[in-house]
């Protein structure tokens, strides 16, 4: 059943991000009414030598008025997210491994663990595995609705909306960007272009370099995707720099790749390292932006799944290494949610709040987790 199918001619209802709903206020109605009118009582005549006079400064004024306004609606919302999911990276490991980058944005926000792989044993259960886990992310549910298991054979259940078609949904004009090493997030996940996932259109795209071999020829150890994982976190600086997106998803592989290979190991802490670098070079192009343009900027880095106990190789149970993650964001809105124990489902709902892009009634219902950022 698709959760929006239901149409009716009252003003639509909007979920607060605390569970109530919330209705438009008289203010936000009169948007709705198509113009001002005015009552027959008020009108009167402006002699013609006096109209001659008041018009123009009446136009100044005017345009004086609303140019600020047109401007601001050209750059769109104040408020802008970038979330960041590097893949594969346990909670221990994050916690030992020095990774000054993901500390400082901590510092100004929080950093907690969280865990992903949804209630064990009931129908929401969902495997620790990378798509599955983007998808709990990005629409705020566990598989038993979105319908992504595993990495391969992917059939996602496009009812349950994507926190991009959400915001595109709620906003038109707002700017969306997606930069990551495996295109299938773009092209299969969010469904972008496809008339059963809304037909979602991103702005700022940089993905499907794991198939440039002119460009990021094979190495050994697959060094060709740490590269790419260096080009997309540039290509994501670049954009957040000169456009500011309000709302972009950056995606970095490499860790996983080294963890499959080798475990737990000094290759794969290495590997760690070199992510938070590239989480510095987002970071810096953050904090640049909302500096130039006084934007209020959400950054939130997290992981898809944890790893196995005995060798670190592997992924996709149901052990406590395997489930639990971490969250590491720059808000300072946080409430007891985050401080408490998080899970992968409350980022949509969070940023969505961060944002203040209103979540239909049908969607909010729908959605596993709760927000984590009043």
């Amino acid at each position: 059943m698709n959760i929006l199918n239901a149409q009716c001619t009252e003003k639509p209802q909007y979920a607060d991000h605390t569970g109530g709903v919330e209705h438009p206020s008289a203010s936000d109605q009169s948007e709705y009414a198509g113009g001002v009118s005015c009552p027959s009582e008020l009108q009167f005549k402006i002699p013609s030598g006096l109209m001659a006079i008041c018009l123009p400064i009446f136009i100044g004024v005017l345009s004086w008025l609303l140019i600020p306004q047109a401007q601001a609606d050209n750059v769109g919302s104040r408020h802008k997210a970038i979330f960041m999911i590097l893949d594969g990276i346990p909670a221990d490991v994050i916690e030992r491994v020095a990774t000054p980058n993901l500390d400082a944005i901590a510092a100004i926000g929080g950093y907690h663990r969280a865990e992903v792989g949804g209630p064990i044993g009931g129908p929401a259960e969902t495997p620790t595995v990378s798509a599955p886990g983007y998808m709990s992310l990005v629409t705020g549910t566990w598989a038993n609705k979105h319908n992504v298991y595993d990495n391969t054979q992917l059939a996602p259940n496009y009812d349950y909306w994507n926190l991009f078609r959400l915001a595109k949904a709620a906003e038109p004009p707002l700017k969306t960007g997606i930069f990551s090493t495996w295109t299938d997030n773009r092209t299969v996940l969010l469904g972008a272009g496809m008339a059963s996932a809304g037909n979602l259109t991103i702005d700022f795209v940089a993905d499907g370099f794991e198939t440039d071999a002119t460009g990021f020829p094979h190495e050994a150890d697959d060094r060709q995707i740490q590269a790419i994982d260096r080009h997309v976190a540039e290509e994501a600086a670049r954009t957040v720099t000169l456009e500011g997106p309000d709302l972009s998803w950056v995606y970095l592989q490499y860790t996983d790749d080294v963890a499959h290979a080798h475990g737990d190991s000094a290759a794969f802490d290495t590997a760690v390292e070199v992510m938070d670098q590239l989480v510095g070079t987002v970071w810096t192009a953050v904090q640049t932006r909302a500096a130039a343009q006084d934007e209020d900027w959400l950054i939130l880095v997290t992981t898809d799944h944890g790893r196995d106990s005995e060798t670190g190789r592997d992924h996709g149970g149901q052990s406590d290494r395997e489930r639990i993650t971490w969250i590491t964001t720059n808000s300072e809105r946080l409430n007891s949610r985050f401080h408490g124990q998080p899970t992968i489902v409350d980022i949509f709902p969070s940023i969505a709040s961060h944002l203040g892009i209103p979540i239909p009634l049908p969607v909010a219902e729908s959605l596993d987790g709760r927000s984590f950022i009043d």
